[in-house]
């Protein structure tokens, strides 16, 4: 039998450097926030093979004393952290003191620096050759600032060396770390060397302007096109960023970034909000795409989890759902014709000229229904919800040339139906193509959804109560949560160590799966502290009830019924897309319908 005994100090840093360092593009990311910690604003890297030959960094940040040289290569070596109380209120992108050491444990790491502080201005110079006992440091010009080179990674760790790809693919692991950081630090410049040719150059970018081209440059032009800008602020969070629209949508989830106080993170947490966020209107199959920065106070943030520093734990986790989910989908909520830039009361209409209140009489539909009053009239009688907000004729008609340039709407003025499916209207910018069934299916949806949010979720009694078998732990959690369930339209008691009753349930899901419900609920409370699952059910069934009720394909409208649809379209939330992510309407600008005929050209 083995004996128990101590490993080398060379053979435990490899081993922890495995942690550290997994490829090249790991040791770009851990010397970039080195540099960005000491205050570098310009960095510029060269690689060779894709890093396996050469990774060089180099900062114009606050150096290194001469005497920290060794020091910083010793591991759990750090200037960041001094004590236990520091640890919990993480302000920087490195605190571990294991990057230096780790690199240096798997490669040939030459180390220069030159000190802000030091009166000389001398440049000094440390060499480790995979880990081994270093000599002193020996004097070396160099500006202020520091540089790395990493010579020969894994040369001796050959089991890790045969997992490097080939060098394009390396390359792109690089780039796509140097792409993380300059979009999170605009105020820094940088330049990326490959086999000695420049690949990717960026300026410093002031203001949002110039770090929009930045994200343009990085991300695409599409991206940033049709990107919304947003900048909330909650207490102690703030977010700030670009979500691009559900009409741009990704096939892959591959433009997803998330920055914690400048540290890009990957949390479980984050990701279901934004998931939350978007739901309603992505297509079946897409992905939404965002650059997104939240801020808040190190101390409510533990970035100590893993050596990667990826992942995070929130002290008020639920907070942080609710507030990233809540103003990302604020944002996404004024994604319609002309935002919130018109405001024209959903039950009466001025007119300009002589400022009387005309008043909102005509439908859509020939029938003319009361409005919803509660969820109640929304459960009963669904054809209510198929009435369409009226405009009145005289509203409808006045069009073209007739209004001044304050008479305008976001969609123009309708001209034309086509096949009986779609809309044709004019405005200012050209022509508006519209598909009415999807665009009277969100208008419906939404203000079914108002309802049920208005009035509350009505749950019914069941007949005979369901028992479910769970844990005793899920028995006592379910028990605490027992008013959170009430507001969700469910009454779940406790009827043994190990088992539920569930007497009620929402009554638009009576009809459903109850049991597997209440068990999902459970999940989704333990997993995120919140849940949005009974939401998310009764949503499918308005839907539902939204596509039947609305108008279809085929139905011959008039003018003032499409113009009526037209500003229901401007004042509804979400308009852009209808419940299933199809895009409602298009534009087509003069511009684009000149090219279509060549004018002038």
């Amino acid at each position: 039998m083995s004996r128990i005994q101590r490993l080398s100090t060379q053979l435990s840093n490899q081993i922890a450097a495995g942690e550290v360092v997994e490829r090249p593009s790991s040791v770009i990311k851990e010397l970039l926030e080195n540099s960005i910690d000491a205050g570098a604003t310009k960095i510029w890297i060269e690689i060779e093979e894709g890093g396996q030959r050469l990774i060089k960094v180099r900062d114009n940040g606050r150096g290194i004393f001469v005497d920290d040289l060794l020091l910083a290569l010793d591991r759990h070596a750090t200037s960041k952290v001094k004590n236990i109380e520091d640890l919990g209120k993480i302000a920087t992108l490195g605190f571990r003191g294991e990057a230096l050491p780790s690199i240096a444990s798997v490669s040939r790491l030459q180390l220069i620096s030159c000190a802000a502080e030091d009166s000389a201005m001398q440049g000094w110079r440390v060499f480790g050759d995979g880990g081994l006992d270093m000599e002193e440091p020996t004097p070396d010009p160099h500006p202020q600032g520091t540089t790395v080179e990493v010579r020969d990674l894994f040369f001796n760790t050959p089991a890790r060396k045969k997992f490097m790809r080939t060098e394009k693919t390396e390359f792109r692991h690089i780039d796509s770390v140097v792409r993380s950081m300059v979009l999170s630090h605009p105020e820094i410049a940088l330049v990326l060397k490959r086999n000695g040719k420049v690949a990717r150059e960026y300026t410093v970018a002031d203001g949002v302007e110039q770090w929009e081209r930045r994200v343009s440059s990085v991300l695409g032009s599409k991206f940033i096109d049709n990107a919304l800008y947003l900048k909330q602020e909650s207490g102690a969070l703030s977010l700030h960023g670009w979500i691009v629209e559900p009409v741009a949508a990704r096939s892959q989830a591959d433009q997803q970034l998330f920055f914690i106080n400048g540290r890009v993170i990957k949390d479980r947490v984050v990701s279901h909000a934004l998931r939350q966020a978007y739901q309603d209107v992505l297509f079946h199959g897409k992905h939404p795409a965002y650059l997104l920065f939240l801020e808040m106070d190190p101390e409510l943030v533990d970035v100590n989890v893993h050596p990667t520093k990826h992942e995070v734990r929130f002290r008020e986790s639920q907070q942080v759902h609710r507030f990233v989910s809540n103003r990302v989908k604020s944002a996404l909520a004024e994604v319609r014709p002309g935002g919130d830039s018109i405001h024209i009361s959903r039950e009466e209409i001025v007119d300009r000229e002589s400022g009387e209140i005309l008043s909102v009489s005509s439908s859509i539909n020939s029938s003319v229904t009361p409005a919803v009053t509660s969820s109640e009239t929304a459960l009963k009688q669904v054809s209510i919800f198929t009435q369409l907000q009226a405009q009145s004729n005289m509203i409808a008609e006045k069009r073209g040339s007739e209004y001044s340039s304050s008479d305008t709407y976001p969609l123009g003025y309708a001209v034309a139906q086509i096949h009986n499916t779609y809309i044709l209207a004019e405005n200012s910018e050209g022509l508006v193509v519209v598909d009415m069934h999807a665009a009277h299916e969100r208008i419906t949806y939404e203000r079914l959804k108002q309802a049920i949010q208005r009035d509350g979720i009505p749950s019914q009694q069941l007949l005979v109560p369901i028992t479910i078998a769970v844990s005793e732990l899920d028995a006592e959690f379910a028990e605490q949560q027992q008013e959170l369930f009430h507001s969700l339209g469910m009454t779940i008691d406790r009827s043994g160590p190990e088992s539920l009753l569930l007497r009620e349930v929402p009554l638009l899901l009576a009809n459903g799966d109850a049991e597997s419900l209440a068990i999902d609920l459970l999940a989704d409370l333990k997993e995120y502290e919140s849940t949005a699952r009974i939401k998310e059910k009764i949503n499918e069934v308005l839907a539902t009830m939204a596509c039947h009720g609305s108008v279809r394909a085929g139905r011959k409208l008039t003018i003032p019924e499409m113009n009526a649809l037209l500003r229901d379209m401007e004042q509804t939330e979400r308009s852009g897309q209808c419940n299933h992510g199809r895009p409602t309407w298009r534009q087509l600008t003069h511009f684009e319908l000149d090219g279509l005929f060549l004018r002038g050209q």
